[in-house]
């Protein structure tokens, strides 16, 4: 028999049939030693046998681990075109009954994705429909889903969706977050998850309700550190410059201040400071600027470093300066009875109880 040497990405193609080489192998020559060890080292794909329903069901599975996210029906008959499509069906429907595979849907169509071990055992038990419910939410990650889109991902009933939630609810599976985007809907995520700062609000939110009070306490405090350490760099006597640098402070140095402090209940980022400063800057009582830094220094990134310091105003901003109306963005928009208007302005209101 002539010796026949496999293709490893497609199993239907011939690379090489006896001394049939082509006349562009030819030109490499290399010596015999090499060109034995290089033969040696060639795997011959061995071809599904599709009489056998187990090694269609471990081959699908292979394809599975190739491809992660999921394959299609197509890939699958690009693989085994051979296959008959009930023997396919078969196999398929097969691995879903053992929980081996889970089934997706996407605009696409139909996938079959390789079920992980530790869902596997969770999910021991349940129905085929409360099954793909759970999968979609755990793809949902710690952002949740609505139930309005579990309802168009599964295309179940909302009575059931409904009853299947239930139900996850109570094996302690999943839970329910309301996010303060929506205050009167709830997201679903798998229970063991943190839920992400956009459905929470992060530190400013408790109960879906904005902290304006702690917010306040935080811009007096940073605003207070900032302020000293201007009032520090003025009495060291030194030069314009030397004060004016001295009395930049980091954000990291504003955040670690906080922290010392312990007036926060819940645990502040860098990014929640930056924040509270950014407010600052924008009454006008913080100044930035941005300076390099060395890669790996405490507060850079990117090889840059915010620095921010207290400044106090020159001047006294004029009355009108003072109103809303004088910092209002949508000014030339603002008339009585128009959508943005006088009368029914909340700054105009709390400025003239004030």
């Amino acid at each position: 028999m002539l010796p026949v040497a496999w293709d490893t990405e497609g199993p239907q193609r011939v690379l090489a049939v006896g001394h049939n080489i082509s006349s562009q192998a030819n030109k490499v020559r290399a010596p015999r030693r090499q060109e034995t060890l290089e033969m040696a080292e060639v795997k011959v794909k061995k071809e599904t046998n599709l009489s056998d329903p187990a090694e269609v069901e471990n081959r699908i599975k292979e394809l599975c681990q190739q491809f992660p996210h999921g394959i299609t029906d197509q890939v699958i008959q690009n693989d085994m075109p051979h296959l008959e499509p009930q023997q396919r069906a078969m196999a398929i429907n097969k691995l879903l009954s053992l929980g081996q595979l889970d089934l997706l849907r996407n605009s696409a169509g139909l996938l079959y994705r390789l079920k992980d071990s530790q869902s596997t055992s969770k999910m021991k038990g349940s129905d085929n429909q409360e099954k793909l419910v759970y999968q979609i939410i755990e793809d949902a990650g710690n952002k949740g889903i609505w139930s309005r889109d579990i309802r168009f991902k599964s295309n179940l009933p909302l009575t059931e969706i409904n009853k299947i939630l239930k139900n996850l609810e109570s094996k302690k599976l999943i839970k329910a977050v309301k996010s303060v985007a929506a205050s009167k809907k709830k997201v679903y995520m798998l229970y063991n998850l943190q839920p992400d700062r956009s459905v929470t609000g992060g530190a400013w939110y408790s109960d879906q309700d904005f902290e304006s009070e702690f917010v306040e306490v935080l811009n007096q405090q940073c605003f207070k550190f900032l302020q000293s350490k201007a009032e520090a760099a003025r009495d060291s006597k030194q030069s314009p410059m030397v004060q004016r640098n001295s009395s930049f402070a980091t954000s990291h140095e504003v955040w670690k201040y906080i922290c010392e402090l312990g007036i926060s209940k819940v645990d502040l980022s860098m990014d929640d400071i930056e924040t509270i400063l950014n407010t600052l800057i924008y009454d006008g009582k913080v100044e930035m600027t941005v300076i390099a830094a060395k890669e790996g220094t405490v507060g850079s990134v990117d090889g840059q470093m915010k620095l921010y310091r207290g400044v106090n105003a020159i001047i006294q901003p004029t009355g009108l300066v003072k109103t809303p109306c004088g910092l209002c963005p949508v000014f030339d928009d603002c008339h009585e009875g128009g959508e943005i208007s006088p009368s029914t302005c909340i700054y105009m209101s709390e400025w003239l109880d004030f």
